[in-house]
């Protein structure tokens, strides 16, 4: 009998576990859909967005909500599979692809520009090293190209033009034809054209199904519109380089896996999963924050204002002192690590925190101001994980 007792006691015990663990599961969803609904009412209602996605990452397991409409004229509901714009989130797929390349064994960072493009060879550019490019330490290549760079022959026109404005390696300006070049190179020295090897390799190696330069005919109608400040309808026009700065089209439901994919809590082959580890190193310490491959990375515990000032304004478009990492080092578990990007109708937010198995993408069919998107995020975030 007293056996049979002990038996009940354990199998009683384990049920009130596992209740306790469901009930404690439930209540951080409440507590996450509590804190999304509150951050997605605030920001929509705020800067008019018409339409948002949410991806969340808490303990390795995945979430999505999903607010508004993806098209005001057909009122069509947003959904984990709308297509977005990200705007400078494509940058860290120009970093993957180069990362990739260099994996490959077809280009190395320490080679100068002129190795694969021959044309600028005797240019201030043609001698620039690719890890300068890739962290926007060149000497000053503006935020975007001038408005009359728009053929191939005016950007190598450009670039053997160009002088810097202040020393290699002794600050950082954002850059659009700086990390754009360094994607270009990459394909280069692959000798593939760049968007087409983003499709065919880098995306589906990733498992992301629904990530484009080019949308698809027949992914067209999952494409949002985006909105401008005057509430019309818009779309990324093509411009220099775009595929690799800013032109790539993604879901939720994508950004999730590819937060995923960089946590490691998806299996991938060997060379794309260096890759992505490669794009986190740190190659030197910004104003507050550490410049991987086209991520910005914040240790633990995360300081919002230090997230707040690391993607405002001013460190966007303004040079910034940094100190150079002579050993750049891989940041796997100690950081908050993001990225945001913007199109003329479109405004994206990715983070990803390997010590926590935690990450969150926000994707929203109209720009609003960086620093509201690391709020929002910070708070959804900060309201089921502790730092």
């Amino acid at each position: 009998m007293k056996i049979i007792l002990n038996k009940l006691v354990i199998t009683t015990l384990a049920a009130t576990i596992v209740m306790s663990n469901d009930a404690r599961a439930e209540n951080n969803n409440q507590m996450l859909r509590k804190a999304v609904d509150k951050q997605a009412e605030r920001l929509m209602q705020q800067y008019q967005i018409p339409g948002l996605a949410v991806g969340i990452i808490v303990d390795g397991k995945s979430q999505f909500y999903n607010y508004g409409v993806a098209n005001k004229e057909k009122n069509q509901a947003v959904t984990q599979n709308t297509l977005f714009e990200l705007g400078s989130v494509s940058k860290t797929f120009a970093a993957t692809f180069a990362s990739y390349a260099q994996g490959n064994g077809t280009l190395s960072f320490d080679d100068t520009v002129d190795k694969y493009l021959p044309e600028l060879k005797n240019s201030v550019i043609g001698s620039t090293k690719l890890t300068q490019l890739a962290t926007y330490t060149a000497g000053g290549l503006p935020l975007q190209f001038p408005d009359n760079v728009k053929t191939d022959d005016d950007m190598m026109q450009y670039y053997k033009s160009w002088q810097p404005t202040f020393a290699e390696n002794s600050q950082r300006l954002y850059s659009n034809p700086s990390i754009g070049l360094f994607g270009y190179v990459s394909a280069l020295s692959m000798k593939v054209d760049y968007a087409q090897f983003l499709e065919i390799k880098i995306f589906p190696s990733l498992g992301m199904s629904n990530t484009f330069v080019n949308v698809p005919a027949n992914k067209m109608n999952d494409y949002a519109f985006g909105y401008n400040a005057s509430g019309d309808a818009v779309r990324v026009n093509p411009g220099m380089l775009d595929a690799q700065a800013y032109g790539i089209k993604s879901t939720s439901a994508d950004m999730v896996q590819f937060i995923k994919a960089n946590l490691g809590l998806v299996s991938l082959d060997d060379k794309i999963n260096t890759a992505l580890k490669s794009t986190r190193k740190g190659y030197y310490q910004a104003s507050t924050f550490t410049q991987g491959l086209a991520w910005e990375m914040y240790p633990l515990p995360t300081n919002l204002a230090a997230l707040l000032a690391g993607n405002s304004v001013e460190t966007i478009t303004q040079p910034q002192p940094i100190d150079i990492n002579n050993s750049p080092q891989i940041a796997l578990h100690n950081g908050w690590i993001n990225k945001t990007g913007s199109t003329n109708g479109f405004g994206a937010y990715i983070v990803f925190i390997p010590a926590k198995n935690a990450g969150i993408v926000m994707l929203a069919n109209k720009y609003y101001p960086n620093v509201e998107r690391v709020k929002a995020a910070y708070a959804i975030l900060d309201s089921v994980i502790s730092r």
